[in-house]
């Protein structure tokens, strides 16, 4: 039996007073409760559909929002060596003066095997030896063979070859993305750039790191992530580098010289426009130090530690004029020879008995130079030189130029002051040489040889000769050319002055009989320096004028005036009618140091 729950009596009585069945009023509220509950239950099932509505829009619009991100960016990657160390895959632009591109990266692939993926060992190493002829199969098999699932092939290959290495369809061979450093100038910029490598390799990244030159000097600059996209800019002019190496290795063939170098620098402020050593090297193919070409790694420009010759006497002559002992037209004893102890100082010629301060660089006498110095004295010499930057390595920015110290005589005796004075016994750098011409030329102040491109000129702070001293230097200088030893260096409408010198070569026990470094130290236009030019020429010969001839005057004079013919119109230099200017009053020796 089934009990059915009694209504409330009120509700009866209250239903039967209105005349109303009471069955029909109990069926109609409990009607409406259904219908309240059913609208409950759709009220709670449209909420719970919105929200989960809502939370799916939600996960598209992200999921979406990420994928249009991923595809208007560029694709990157996390890249590693070790953990906690990323490897920087970039790497900044080199330029010169003018933006031409020197040093830049392209982008290039690596290849690696995997031989846990590998199914025919005997296949790749044949296919790849096959591709590359520098490698060979049996020695790849080999490699394969030994413990380790990973194992380079080659760090960088071409297009080419790596479409070659996709057909050979071989699983297990796999290649890794690389920018690789190229040089568009090749060698002719090859001692500057120096050169860079692989230092840090991962599968899908390597890090280039500079092995010399500018590339070691300001790596962490060119590495640097923030500074990527900013070129580093040098001082150096493509132009006048070409034509520079062009006139170079010419007259290195001419004349048969087993080496050559030259340095063309911005009187005003020391940058280097131009600096070429011969032989060079190419840095995208830089040959190992210790191989059969590292001798062409080494700068005769800025490493090249050399006797200099009687570019040397421009520098007594300017000492003596600072301070006071000489003029341009003081009397000078050269009666010769010059005797010290055992020694005998010579001219290349009897120039007779006397001869003023100009006419000593003229003609280059030895005996001149050296009484000249000897009146000075050899604390002055010293101090003057000292200042001048030749008891030190060079400042630029070249890491090999820092080890090339000068050579200074163990003891600086009094023949020690004599033999400097025209150049030997003292040792530098031609780079040294093209500074302190720079700085006793410019107007007396001194400069510091750099590479990069913006350098702020020297301020009286330098000054290391006075201006009138710098002036009656000049003047001297370009009788040198116009009328003295460097005559084939007259280039008509430049004013070309300088300094020839003629330095025998060390030998065991001495010097050698026959060979020479030649070198012409000089400036244009003579009125006011602009540039400084020095060239070297290493054991150059040549015959004219009936006999075999091995002096600067004929052979690293000639290169200078070919030299300034070409690079003069390209700096903007237009020829111009000499300025001519009258010497200071003729003096004497004696009265001049009172």
């Amino acid at each position: 039996m089934i009990r059915v729950p009694l209504r409330p009596l009120a509700q009866v009585i209250a239903a039967r007073s209105q005349g109303l069945n009471p069955d029909i009023v109990e069926a109609e509220r409990r009607a409406a409760v259904l219908r309240n509950r059913r609208s409950e239950e759709r009220r709670r099932a449209e909420w719970r559909l919105w929200l989960l509505s809502g939370v799916f829009l939600l996960a598209f619009s992200a999921v979406g929002g990420k994928m249009a991100v991923i595809s208007a960016s560029a694709p990157t990657e996390t890249r590693r060596a070790v953990a906690g160390e990323p490897i920087r895959a970039h790497r900044a632009d080199i330029v010169d003066r003018n933006g031409v591109l020197l040093a830049t990266n392209m982008v290039t692939s690596a290849i690696y095997v995997e031989t846990r993926q590998m199914v025919d060992f005997v296949g790749v190493a044949e296919g790849l030896a096959s591709i590359f002829p520098d490698l060979d199969a049996e020695t790849l098999l080999e490699k394969f063979e030994r413990p380790g699932n990973f194992h380079w092939i080659r760090s960088e290959i071409s297009p080419e070859q790596q479409q070659a290495v996709h057909e050979l369809g071989q699983p297990g061979v796999y290649f890794g993305p690389r920018e690789t450093r190229i040089y568009p100038q090749g060698q002719r910029i090859g001692h500057i750039l120096g050169g860079s490598r692989y230092e840090v390799q991962a599968a899908r990244a390597a890090e280039l790191e500079g092995v010399a030159g500018i590339e070691y000097q300001f790596d962490d600059r060119l590495g640097d992530p923030e500074q990527i996209d900013t070129p580093l800019r040098l001082s150096i002019d493509m132009q006048v580098q070409n034509a520079t190496r062009d006139v170079l290795q010419s007259q290195m063939d001419a004349y048969g010289a087993i080496g050559a170098a030259a340095i063309v620098m911005d009187a005003t402020n020391g940058e280097v426009v131009s600096m070429v050593s011969l032989p060079d090297f190419d840095p995208n193919d830089r040959p190992a130090p210790q191989g059969p070409d590292g001798d062409l790694l080494f700068s005769r420009a800025s490493q090249g530690v050399y006797e200099l010759g009687s570019t040397f006497k421009a520098f007594a002559a300017a000492n003596a004029m600072e301070r006071g002992v000489a003029g341009p037209n003081t009397i000078i004893d050269t009666r010769g020879p010059l005797t010290w102890g055992r020694f005998r100082i010579r001219d290349y010629h009897n120039y007779g008995p006397e001869l003023t301060l100009t006419e000593v660089m003229v003609k280059s006498s030895n005996i001149g130079s050296a009484r000249v110095a000897l009146q000075t004295g050899t604390p002055a010499q010293q101090d003057f030189l000292r200042e001048l930057g030749f008891f030190d390595a060079s400042p630029v920015e070249l890491p090999e130029a820092r080890n090339a110290d000068p050579l200074l005589p163990p003891r600086w005796s009094e023949l020690s002051t004599i033999t400097i004075s025209y150049g030997h016994g003292l040792a530098a750098t031609p780079l040294h040489l093209a500074t302190a011409y720079a700085s006793v030329v410019n107007g007396g102040l001194r400069v510091h040889p750099t590479l990069l491109a913006g350098a702020t000129p020297p301020t009286e702070e330098d000054r290391v000769v006075s201006r009138e001293t710098s002036q009656a230097l000049n003047q001297m200088l370009r009788a040198v050319v116009s009328r003295g030893t460097a005559s084939f260096a007259n280039i008509e409408g430049y004013e070309v002055g300088g300094k020839t010198g003629t330095a025998d070569k060390p030998n065991v026990g001495g010097y050698a009989e026959d060979s020479v470094i030649a070198t012409f130290a000089g400036m244009f236009p003579s009125s006011n320096p602009r540039y400084v030019v020095v060239v070297s020429l290493d054991e150059p010969e040549t015959f004219a004028a009936g006999a075999i001839r091995r002096t600067a005057g004929w052979t690293a004079a000639p290169t200078m005036g070919m030299l300034v013919t070409r690079i003069a119109p390209i700096l903007g230099m237009r020829p111009q009618p000499e300025v001519l200017v009258e010497n200071v009053p003729a003096t004497t020796l004696a009265s001049a140091g009172q």
